[in-house]
């Protein structure tokens, strides 16, 4: 009996032997383990000092060295006059002709310094100067993480390397991606152009400054404001987004995005593009936009539109295409040519107009319109196969049309006063009224006189070689043609059949602008309604027709 109870109270040792030692592993490997990724805290060595003594009583569990000190932790070498050492928490404060390296790339140079070797964390203050390969950074207050490979100044620093130098309150830089960071009261300065922000980031291997907030750039020819985007400070190329503006003497470019080469002088801008001239007081809009700031040429094409404010009465125009052309640059006998091809449309509240393309000069003031033109004046519409408006002032002055001109007035729903000549010129006053249109070769009219409580009675037909009509308050006061022409008056009850339309009478009201916005709405002539046989050379601009006693 004796025997049985002592196997049993052996194998009840042996099974609790067995939970024990489970038990005892289990609780090893549940012991805390070193995080991946994190560093493992390695002790701070002692290398060298000339003399070590200890101050219980001033400087309790402190290791007093002096005279050349050398630590090292790791890859990192550290260098001081003097030292106090804190075995316990394995760390050290070191003072006077500081010094950290870090291979062969890295120095730290400073009056004073507290290393933490559990942390990594080096604190480094006063005359502080960080080298790495190109790069210096300057300041008085100064921690280097070795962990993130990141070193930081918070109370105002200078970064600078072979192209750039940088100031501001607060920086970063990282040795291993050589990026900068910097926030409040940024700068960067070099020969060619100096930058201001509140952020940025910049890379000293690229020389990219990354703009991250509100932003200015100047140089001596231009001025950038941007809120996000790229400056390339060493081949002075700039990728800019968000709305950003590029200004250069009186133009200034603005776009949803900005591609500028500050060396040769050019911007390209895209979406929502604005080109403006502050000076002569014009915008050129669109969806692309290339603006030559040497040359002053510019571009614009996708809902291009040029504005021309310089009056109080704006001016629109649109068209495929336009562009900006700059004469003789910076001569006494500088011009600028505006052209515009294909559908051009233009708006104006006194004064409408289409065309297939325009030419506009300013050294004669001279708007030409080409193939198919047809201007619009209040009730008065004018025609022919090419029209050359001359401005005074963005008013019109005269304009000159060329073969198979027609002017059409439109008298009331079913009458139109009509002329049809060779040529054909045509005078405004002070308030852009045409107050006189004088015809030449081959002259046609069908005129309906208003008596004085504007009812019509006849209408005359007269052909003659030359025609002046004079115009008061928009409508036709009187015509006075030479030779003298009787013409043939007819009831209007009594109007022959298509004797009351001359050859060829269009009216086109309904291709004409209504607004500004309908400019982008192309409504081009039926066939029928084309001019025949249209002369496509180009004609010479005639002498203007005087009238004795004009």
């Amino acid at each position: 009996m004796k025997v049985r109870i002592h196997a049993f109270i052996a194998r009840r040792r042996a099974v609790l032997m067995t939970i024990i030692t489970m038990a005892v592993i289990a609780f090893a490997s549940a012991k805390p383990q070193q995080q991946e990724g994190q560093p493992k805290v390695t002790k701070v060595y002692l290398l060298h000092a000339d003399k070590a003594k200890a101050d219980d009583k001033r400087l309790p569990g402190v290791q007093i060295l002096i005279g050349n000190v050398k630590f090292r932790h790791d890859s990192m070498y550290m260098y001081c006059d003097s030292a106090h050492v804190y075995e316990a928490t394995n760390s050290f404060e070191a003072f006077n002709h500081v010094h950290m390296e870090q291979g062969d790339t890295l120095f730290i140079d400073g009056d004073h310094l507290f290393y933490d070797g559990q942390s990594m964390i080096a604190q480094m203050r006063n005359n502080v100067v960080m080298i790495n390969r190109n790069t210096t950074l300057e300041t008085d207050s100064f921690n280097f993480d070795r962990v993130a490979n990141l070193g930081y100044y918070f109370e105002g620093g200078t970064l600078y390397d072979d192209k750039n130098t940088l100031t501001s309150f607060w920086g970063q830089y990282s040795p291993e991606t050589k990026i900068a960071k910097f926030n409040h009261d940024v700068e960067l300065v070099n020969e060619q152009m100096t930058l201001l922000s509140d952020t940025l980031v910049y890379s000293t291997t690229t020389k990219i400054a990354e703009i991250v907030g509100p932003s200015d750039i100047y140089n001596d020819s231009s001025h950038i404001y941007s809120e996000l985007g790229f400056y390339n400070t060493g081949t002075d190329r700039a990728i800019l987004l968000n709305r950003s503006i590029v200004t250069s003497d009186n133009k200034q470019l603005t776009g949803d995005s900005i591609f500028y080469d500050r060396q040769k002088g050019y911007g390209e801008a895209f979406m929502n593009v604005t080109l403006t001239d502050t000076i002569d007081r014009h915008l050129l809009l669109g969806d692309y936009c290339f603006y030559d700031e040497k040359t002053d040429y510019a571009y614009a094409t996708h809902n291009a539109v040029a504005i021309d404010y310089s009056q109080g009465d704006s001016l629109y125009m649109h068209a495929d295409t336009l562009k900006l052309i700059t004469r003789n640059i910076d001569t006494d006998s500088m011009y600028r040519d505006m052209l515009a091809y294909r559908k051009v449309r233009i708006y104006r509240s006194d004064v409408q107009a289409i065309c297939d393309s325009l030419a506009f000069s300013t050294a004669d003031s001279c708007l030409q319109m080409f193939y198919e033109p047809v201007l619009w004046h209040g009730k008065q519409q004018i025609l022919g196969e090419k029209i050359d408006i001359f401005m005074n002032d963005s008013t019109i002055d005269w304009a000159h049309i060329y073969n198979q001109s027609l002017s059409v007035e439109h008298v009331d729903t079913t009458y139109y006063n009509q002329v049809s000549g060779k040529e054909m010129f045509a005078y405004f006053n002070g308030e852009g009224d045409v107050y006189r249109i004088d015809v030449a070769g081959n002259v046609l009219s069908v005129y309906y006189p208003q008596e004085k409580d504007s009812t019509v009675l006849l209408m005359n037909v007269a052909e003659t070689s030359l025609l002046n009509v004079y115009v008061s308050d928009r409508r036709i006061e009187r015509m006075v043609m030479s030779p003298a022409s009787n013409g043939v008056a007819y009831p209007l009850d009594q109007i022959p059949e298509g004797e009351d339309f001359l050859k060829g009478f269009v009216w086109l009201e309904a291709l004409r602008p209504k607004d500004k916005d309908d400019i982008f709405v192309w409504k081009g002539k039926k066939e029928e309604d084309k001019l025949k046989d249209i002369e496509t050379r180009e004609i010479k601009l005639p002498t203007r027709v005087i009238i004795e006693g004009e």
